[in-house]
This record gives C-alpha cells, structure tokens and sequence, in this order.
C-alpha cells in the first residue's frame, strides 16, 4: 500500500511540454498520447476531476479583460485561441467545453470556411484581419489563416511559390498582433486516421450527427499524408519565441481540452489583470444614491 504510486494532477509545465520548438516533427507526435497523465481511465478520471478546478479564477480574470475594454480609453488585450487540425479532430468541442464558464459578451467565435467572393479579392490574411476581436474579448477561430498554406497546398489551389512566401507573411502578421497586445494562442488538435474513422462513421450512424457530416471529409482521407507533411512545415515554419504551436494529441477529447484550458489560463494570468479604477467620485456617488432612498 506503502509504495502504491499516486499519480499527479495535469499542470501547465505539461501543457508547454506539448510547444513546438527546435527539433520537432508531427511524426514524432502521438495521436493517442496524453503526456502529464495516465492513458486510460483513470487519467480520464483525473482529468475530469480536476477540468472545473479554475471555471472561477478564468471567468474573473476574463471579466476583468472586459471590463478594461469599457473604461478609460477602451484600450484592452485581446486573445485569439486559433485552432487548426483534421476535420473531426475536435475543435467545437474545445469551443463548447472551455469556454462554457466564460461570459458570452466577452467571447467571440468564428468559422472559417471557404473564402467569399469578396475575401478571394483580398490577399490571404483578409480574413483574419477582419476578424480581429474587440480590445478586452476572447475570441476562438475554428481554422484560420493557416488555411492559406494547408488546403491550398495539399489541393494545389494556389503556386507552391506563392505559398512559399506566406510562411513569413504568417509571422510578421503574428509578429504585429503582439506588438498590438494581441495573444495568441495557437492549438493544432492532432488526431490519427483511425480516430477520425470512428468519429466520421459515429456521424453517419447517428441521425442526430448528420448535419456535421460532410462528404468532402472521406475525399480527404485520402490526402492524409500530404496533409500531415503539409502541418509539419507549417507549424515548425510559424512557431516562434512570441507566438507559439501547440501540438496537442487529440484522440482522447478529455485530454485535448484540459490542455487547452490550461493554455488559457495561463495566458489570462500573464495578462496580470486589474480590475479598472472607477473615473467618478464613489463616496459622491454613494451618497446621491443614499439621497434617493
């Protein structure tokens, strides 16, 4: 009983364990992983336990972000969660799960789909920069402008040169966001070919899950591996000091959440948030108020 070994709750050093830096390739990365805890149930069961731990800190220091933006100036961080990876890889669930304790008036979120008309007349980062969330929210993207160097790239919708050329695009505009105290946070939810089977055949089995079927997703299986190398140089491309990937194994959906969340917290407490001084006379206005009484 004695030596009976007690495992440890996740932590954030696990969570930037997970950071893609020098040396890193997607094929070193295990789909079904779940480093900083146990890969069965009872890491399940941890990771359950302890998801709701900081609902409370989060949705005070995100309250507070917001309240920053409408004082003073108006003038408030921002930050984007920006989550890439295969369809089926998870990414509304981590929209639905972490941010589920978070006021709505402070979060933003976006899908981005096929470009527009109007955004293919634009340059690649258009969409993005439309998309900039107001001082003091968080917003989420479900997919970015990343887009622009993965299906483009794997479906040969634009030059190999010209891709070539929006890797440093990515991060000077990255590179500006910072400058504007805009933090991202940048997730690529990793999940393997037979994962995604079973998640793609769960919606063709249940009627309840036939409107998020696409069948463009089975076309797609079938340029997985171009897929995989396509993510590789992206993301060792785009990962940097100020702007980091996160490449989080995403089979276990219990696990690719908690590191997201985690991911958030972090970010929330390095903003070191106050809450705004009041610009008007409290005990003046307590004692117009107690006038009305």
């Amino acid at each position: 009983m004695g030596n009976k070994r007690k495992h440890r709750h996740f932590t954030l050093d696990d969570a930037h364990a997970l950071k893609v830096g020098e040396g890193w390739r997607l094929s070193h990365v295990d789909a079904d992983a779940t480093p900083g805890l146990p890969n069965n149930g009872k890491g399940k069961a941890i990771a359950a336990e302890q998801f709701d731990d900081h609902d409370e800190e989060i949705a005070d220091l995100q309250e507070r972000m917001y309240a920053a933006s409408r004082s003073g100036d108006g003038d408030a961080p921002r930050i984007i969660i920006v989550l890439q990876g295969m369809d089926t890889s998870g990414k509304g669930g981590v929209v639905r799960h972490v941010l589920k304790g978070v006021d709505p008036q402070g979060v933003e979120v976006f899908s981005f789909g096929r470009p527009t008309e109007e955004e293919n007349e634009h340059d690649f980062l258009y969409r993005s920069r439309i998309r900039m969330p107001k001082p003091g929210r968080i917003a989420v993207w479900d997919r970015s402008h990343y887009e622009a160097v993965l299906v483009e790239k794997v479906k040969e919708l634009t030059p190999l040169d010209e891709i070539e050329g929006r890797f440093d695009q990515i991060v000077e505009f990255e590179n500006e966001l910072a400058a504007q105290d805009v933090h991202l946070i940048k997730v690529m939810l990793h999940i393997d070919p037979d994962e995604q089977y079973e998640r793609l055949m769960e919606r063709l089995e249940r009627s309840d899950k036939h409107w998020k079927f696409d069948v463009g997703d089975i076309a797609d299986r079938a340029l997985w591996d171009d897929y995989q190398a396509a993510y590789d140089e992206a993301l060792r491309r785009t990962s940097t000091e100020t702007n980091p990937w996160y490449c989080v194994p995403a089979n276990h959906k219990w696990y690719s959440r908690l590191v997201v969340k985690g991911l958030l917290l972090d970010t929330l407490r390095g903003l070191e948030l106050e809450w705004p001084t009041a610009e008007f006379d409290v005990a003046d206005a307590k004692k117009k108020l107690e006038a009305t009484k």
